[in-house]
């Protein structure tokens, strides 16, 4: 068996270019392999970041409120009251346009929203300074408000000082209670993450004219029972209702797994073109080694004649296969996994190359050699050894 393996690198490395040739192929598909895979699961990890940072434990509500069927916040909060064991926060949502102004600047990007003295438990965030809504600012429709990091720096300077100021959002003045902790450490602009106000949501609806309000955030206590939160706040709304066209519900956390579901059906898609090369290299290394087979016909027919058993000829050339494709592997699982750096790099993301698509790339290299090896290896060892003395 040593003798066999020796044979093969001598064999390989005597002819170096068509070696390189027969491995391009391997190389290629198993750097492909893991590039492709490794990107899609970075994206995928990236996107799933995206989602937790959104709370795969909410649960948002839009209604359209008519005259004749409708729902108020008082009529949530007695569903939510009702259905404590499934809900831990319940937040009405009041979206609003316009301006957050201070004495010497305008902000025109920031996000204004009406929320509850529970939204900043549902954010999952920390207070930078002063405090967050109570519930008697949202009783007493009392002008405050709380800043995000962003507009707080950028119209007073620091979150310490925005504490007291004044501020005007649609010609009308709020007193800044609170300021958010800084939430996004890379970026730093307007309509950002951290560029944002919130009202009392009474205050909003007030501000902004509206008679209902439309939008709704919940938590759920176990995330494993979105899928029942979710039915229970959908068969509520339809006794309300009476269609389901007046409303829609969304849990994030199913929105997630429908995405994980998509990606991991692509990452295998990707994975099985990409290895659709590698099945392109067995052919090429097929036909390689019929070349070989040919060109020592006469060196066949000399160790047959000495002894060699059938065996050992089959045994030599299937190493041989084997080793082109097991070096083709390697050197494609090198390339792969530089690759995929530099990729996850470009396209900023963490593309880290995955344990599991090397051994299955290297796996599948390894055993195209052994079958693609076999039927030149076996044509060898059949070989007559009279006929393979006389060949030229």
């Amino acid at each position: 068996m040593l003798q066999s393996f020796n044979l093969a690198l001598k064999s390989i490395w005597g002819n170096k270019m068509r070696s390189f040739l027969t491995m391009l192929g391997i190389i290629i598909g198993v750097a492909a392999v893991i590039i492709l895979v490794s990107l899609v699961n970075g994206y995928m990890s990236y996107m799933t970041d995206s989602f937790a940072s959104m709370g795969t434990n909410r649960i948002t509500v839009n209604a359209t409120n008519i005259s004749t069927r409708s729902v108020t916040a008082d009529d949530m909060y007695a569903f939510f009251d009702e259905n404590s064991e499934l809900f831990e926060q319940l937040s009405p949502t009041v979206s609003i346009g316009g301006r957050v102004k201070s004495s010497q600047d305008t902000m025109d990007a920031t996000s204004i929203m009406g929320v509850s003295e529970g939204y900043l438990a549902i954010l999952d965030e920390e207070m930078a300074a002063g405090r967050f809504l109570h519930y008697s600012d949202v009783v007493g429709y009392l002008k405050v408000c709380v800043l995000g990091y962003y507009p707080a720096v950028e119209l007073f300077g620091t979150a310490n000082e925005a504490i007291d100021q004044t501020v005007k959002i649609n010609g009308q003045a709020y007193k800044v209670v609170g300021v958010i902790q800084r939430q996004d450490e890379e970026n730093w602009e307007d309509g950002g993450s951290d560029d944002v106000c919130y009202l009392p949501y009474s205050s909003a609806t007030k501000l902004s004219r509206s008679t209902y309000i439309n939008n709704y955030t919940f938590t759920v206590k176990d995330v494993n029972q979105a899928s029942e939160a979710k039915e229970t706040i959908e068969a509520y709304l339809y006794t309300v209702f009476k269609t389901e066209d007046l409303y829609s519900v969304t849990a994030m956390s199913e929105m997630l797994d429908e995405l994980n579901s998509m990606i991991d059906m692509m990452s295998g898609v990707l994975g099985g073109i990409a290895g659709i090369s590698l099945l392109v290299a067995g052919v090429g290394v097929m036909n390689i080694m019929l070349v070989s087979v040919t060109e020592r016909t006469r060196e066949i027919g000399i160790r047959k004649s000495l002894g060699a058993k059938k065996r050992t000829i089959m045994t030599q050339f299937v190493i041989e296969a084997a080793m082109t494709s097991m070096i083709g592997g390697l050197i494609g699982i090198v390339l792969g996994m530089i690759g995929s750096v530099l990729g996850g790099n470009l396209l900023g993301i963490s593309a880290a190359p995955s344990m599991g698509a090397i051994l299955l790339s290297f796996g599948v290299s390894v055993a195209i050699g052994l079958i693609f090896g076999y039927m030149p290896a076996n044509r060898a060892a059949k070989l007559n050894p009279i006929d393979a003395l006389r060949s030229e």
